[in-house]
């Protein structure tokens, strides 16, 4: 019998609330998963099974990360613990046309592997393993008998949906329409995902996105094969019933961003809420970043729609082993080398003469529309098994070598494999567009692409790494936003965008709250780490390790995290988090007053 009357106190912090108003110092008293006092006045310290001091801290909404593929990994290791040790209580899963709610086990594999960078047998079988559910309503149950880490809210994948009505060959086939009935399956199973409670449904119009496997092998996704009367048949129910629709435009054209611009706009019908990849400041095109404010403030201003761009608020690096990066889906000699799984054809091809002239042909193309800014001098190596390289450019290797610098960058590649491994910055690469960018009408948080590309780039820790931007402009005396619109930005835009309980703490309210510690907030947020996944057969995928910065995570008023170690109960034995369902808030929930 619990004879304490708080079981968590958090004494003395500067509390933000999530809506956006300044910080207020107060005394946080939780029971029973919710905040249940808010006091100026210290509470009693022995009232509590546990105090935490948070004097001179910032105490906030748990982080709310809209953009997530951790659909296989959250099977496997339901504390997805990368996430929670900065901050993040609730995640988004079902992005970008893949959910595992529909199709078969291997179709999922099939889906997700080689577009989010994950190894097909662990996805395979943690999916195969986990899978008993027949439909949304069983998969929110199989979901909540995990000892769940963070809350979960989920898209449903329109590759995925399509994939289960069509079957993945026939989704994957260009000559191949949907029937009749297959549109209306497609439909009522867009509806029974809403009914369960998912938060909308995910699209995919960027061709370069390719299915694993050996069956249908370099495909692109499903959805990607969709017409736009397909689509909006969708758009329809999502407007309809005040749902939420996430894609991503084709790269290699982009025109079709006027296609997500004119479905969301609310001209003599009800907006449909569109989040769109991505606003960014990529090298390829530095010019871009002009468009997506003027974009967004014409659609949701004249245009009444409920427009966002989804925004990485860091500088987005890369990392690659060999030629193993999404990037080179870009364009057809890179699609030939990735298409290859076995090292020997693939070095076998690489070596050939004529496929090293159409690489450079492709490689050196003036005006192709591109997202990788293809320039050799600014990839540098990290790890090579020969050490006299680690450090320099491939361009400045070409030149010791005499040779072209994509011959320089393909001998690497054949010489060393995966071994050879190497760095660069795609995008927001410049500080003063990237503050711009967060500032922008219609840009919110989001693309950490956590759980996917684990060899690739690291963004779980993206709440951070903002809060350190914002501190450190401030020391510098040239801010670029108060801590309390980043907090703002970072919880409660988002929860009330996506329509989803979290982003807020109010009194009564479910307790999903972190605890940060400003002299936390250094370079470190940005130091390079890995670590092992015994859950996906030893592999060793990059983190994020600043330690310092949270002091405590606490998810339903349960101390996950704190100050480095995560409670022994967390993610094995005991579920913190829960499934959260469209709309659906705390009755007893009030605003919290300063």
């Amino acid at each position: 019998m619990n004879t304490h009357l708080f079981d968590v106190i958090i004494s003395g912090g500067t509390v933000y609330d999530g809506s956006g108003g300044p910080g207020v110092v107060r005394h946080m008293g939780i029971r029973d998963g919710v905040v249940c006092a808010l006091s100026a006045e210290p509470l009693d310290s022995a009232a509590a099974r546990e105090v935490i001091d948070a004097t001179g801290q910032w105490v906030m909404p748990g982080f709310v990360d809209v953009h997530t593929h951790y659909d296989a990994e959250v099977l496997v290791s339901p504390g997805l613990t990368e996430s929670v040790r900065h901050g993040v209580t609730t995640v988004l899963l079902g992005n970008c046309s893949l959910s595992t709610i529909y199709s078969t086990a291997v179709d999922i594999a099939d889906l997700f592997s080689r577009v989010e960078a994950l190894p097909r047998d662990h996805v395979l079988k943690a999916v195969d393993t986990a899978k008993t559910w027949s439909g949304p309503e069983d998969y929110i149950d199989t979901l909540e008998r995990l000892p769940l880490g963070p809350n979960v809210a989920l898209l449903v994948g329109h590759s995925d949906l399509r994939a289960h009505i069509m079957g993945l060959d026939r989704s994957t086939d260009p000559h191949q329409k949907p029937t009749g009935a297959e549109s209306r399956a497609m439909a009522e199973a867009l509806n029974e995902a809403l009914d369960a409670g998912m938060l909308g449904m995910s699209t995919m119009t960027n061709p370069w996105d390719k299915l694993d496997g050996d069956r249908y092998r370099s495909r692109s996704l499903p959805s990607s094969y969709a017409g736009w009367s397909e689509f909006r048949r969708l758009h329809k129910i999502l407007r309809q019933r005040g749902r939420l629709l996430q894609s991503i435009p084709n790269l290699n054209t982009k025109y079709d961003m006027l296609f997500f611009l004119g479905a969301t706009t609310g001209l003599g019908r009800k907006p449909l809420k569109v989040s769109l990849l991505a606003a960014a400041d990529p090298k390829a095109s530095p010019w871009i970043h002009r468009i997506f404010g003027p974009l967004a403030a014409a659609v949701n201003g004249p245009g009444r729609g409920q427009f966002r761009w989804q925004h990485l608020p860091t500088p987005f690096d890369v990392y690659s082993d060999g030629i193993d990066l999404v990037v080179f889906e870009e364009f057809g000699s890179g699609r030939a080398a990735l298409h290859l799984r076995d090292e020997l054809e693939r070095n076998e091809l690489l070596s050939d003469e004529a496929y090293r002239r159409w690489f450079r042909a492709d490689f050196e193309k003036k005006f192709s529309s591109r997202v990788w800014h293809r320039d050799f001098a600014d990839v540098r190596i990290t790890e090579c098994p020969d050490g006299s390289l680690v450090g320099k450019t491939v361009a400045e290797v070409a030149k010791s070598r005499d040779i072209h610098v994509v011959d320089a960058f393909l001998d690497l590649v054949v010489e060393h494999g995966r071994a050879f491994r190497w760095h660069t910055t795609i995008a927001n690469y410049r500080p003063r567009t990237m503050d711009r960018l967060i500032n922008a009408p219609g840009v919110t948080v989001g693309f950490s692409d956590a759980g996917a590309h684990l060899r690739n780039m690291a963004f779980y820790n993206f709440g951070i790494r903002l809060l350190h931007r914002v501190k450190s402009a401030q020391g510098e005396r040239n801010p670029f936003m108060s801590v309390q619109k980043a907090v703002h930005k970072l919880t409660g835009e988002l929860g009330d965008f996506y329509g989803v309980d979290a982003g807020h703490l109010r009194l009564g309210g479910r307790a999903d709250v972190v605890v940060i510690d400003p002299e936390g907030l250094d370079d470190d947020v940005t130091a390079y780490h890995e670590e092992i996944m015994p859950e996906f057969g030893g592999l060793s995928r990059m983190v994020n390790r600043n330690d310092r910065a949270v002091t405590a995570t606490l998810i339903a008023g349960k101390i996950a995290y704190r100050r480095g170690q995560f409670a022994p109960w967390f993610g094995v034995s005991e579920r913190a988090g829960r499934f959260l369902r469209a709309g659906v808030d705390d009755p007893v929930a009030a605003t919290v007053q300063a």
